[in-house]
């Protein structure tokens, strides 16, 4: 840094000059930006699959498949805009760590991208993170910093940051600040692109489940922007707020437990939740949500993690409401990230009995709803 003053001449006042050009640095984050955007440019676009409903209904049930990400999860895009977002404000600085905090997903992506442009990455996260997912930051580089209380999880980032001159990221601040909601292929953009061919080519309903918030936030926005009739529901767990905050417009709603569909529920309402954007919510039982995506494994032969669960059955009730008004079209969710991160969870039978859940009655109220088209529940 330089400072100099410069006097214009007799009885004028000196122009004091404070310049931080950093040659160094710059350079650096030249190459650190390069590398962000280069991942994005090798990355082909996500699948949008579909879920097989009898030809009689005329309708067409679709999920953007974000787990074939490079870090396997919807939040891959989260962490790329996330990345840019904060070295573009000069917060990410080179040997310095970056911080989140997290349920797992999305320091599963920072991880990757911190390793890509050569910085430290610590998670905080819940003690009851998948173990795969622990795995999975460790293998990218990163380190695991676990509490005991959810809820805590952005003090003790906050305090790392602080004590370590690294940066807290902050995903559940800045996560709908950071993607540009009007469109550079964000995943709005994307489920249209892909719908163009479809015979329902604009969605009735985009369901999208919230952990941050911003995912549901930018579907919304762009939505919104380019004038589409799609409306946009969000599903929400048991032990989360967000579904408390927004029915009775709250924006202080908190729960007293974490969720136990990782990747999705907050006990707080996160600044990156944008509740006038969103046209309908639901409660999902955390048991209904399991039980949909066994039966979505069983459909189409893929295992999902819990929040596609939590999204599946919403969709499937809105299907359900279709056909009992003897509307066509189509409805697109998104599975967010592989089952294979929840063997001992969602897919374990002993985890279920541990945690008090049956899903018989909600796997049941599935195969009538996909024989009858009523929703039985």
């Amino acid at each position: 840094m330089k400072t100099s003053e410069h006097t214009a001449g007799s009885g004028a006042r000196a122009t004091v000059d404070v310049d931080r050009s950093d040659p160094e640095y710059r350079s650096w984050l030249k190459e650190a930006v390069r590398k962000v955007q280069a991942d994005a440019n090798r990355s082909a676009d996500t699948h949008l699959l579909r879920f097989p409903l009898p030809e009689a209904w005329g309708i067409d049930l679709y999920l953007k498949d974000e787990s074939t990400h490079p870090t396997g999860s919807l939040k891959h895009r989260l962490a790329r805009s996330l990345f840019l977002y904060g070295l573009c404000n000069g917060w990410i600085r080179p040997g310095k760590p970056v911080i989140e905090a997290s349920s797992g997903s999305t320091a599963v992506s920072e991880a990757y991208f911190a390793k890509l442009i050569g910085v430290p990455f610590i998670a905080v996260m819940p003690r009851t993170t998948s173990p795969e997912k622990c795995r999975l930051i460790e293998f990218h580089g990163g380190q695991c910093h676990f509490v005991d209380d959810s809820r805590t999880m952005y003090e003790q980032s906050a305090a790392l940051a602080a004590e370590t001159g690294g940066h807290y990221m902050d995903q559940f601040t800045y996560a709908e600040r950071a993607t540009d909601w009007r469109g550079n292929n964000n995943i709005a953009e994307s489920i249209y692109q892909q719908l163009r061919l479809e015979r329902y080519p604009e969605p009735a309903w985009i369901v999208a489940t919230a952990g941050t918030g911003g995912t549901s936030a930018t579907i919304a926005r762009y939505v919104h922007y380019l004038q589409h009739d799609t409306r946009i529901c969000v599903p929400d767990p048991e032990n989360s707020c967000f579904f408390d905050g927004w029915t009775h417009h709250d924006p202080h709603a908190t729960s007293d437990r974490g969720s136990r569909i990782e990747g999705i529920g907050r006990p707080r309402m996160e600044p990156s939740f944008v509740p006038g954007a969103i046209d309908r919510m639901m409660k999902v039982p955390d048991a209904a949500s399991v039980a949909a995506v066994r039966a979505l494994e069983r459909a189409i032969g893929r295992k999902a993690g819990g929040s596609t669960g939590t999204g599946l059955w919403s969709a499937f009730k809105l299907i359900a409401e279709m056909v009992e008004r003897g509307e066509q079209g189509s409805v697109v969710t998104l599975l967010c990230d592989p089952g294979d991160r929840y063997l001992d969870k969602y897919y374990s039978d002993s985890w279920l009995e541990e945690q008090g859940l049956d899903i018989a009655p909600y796997t049941a109220a599935i195969d009538a709803f996909l024989a009858t088209g009523t929703w039985p529940c």
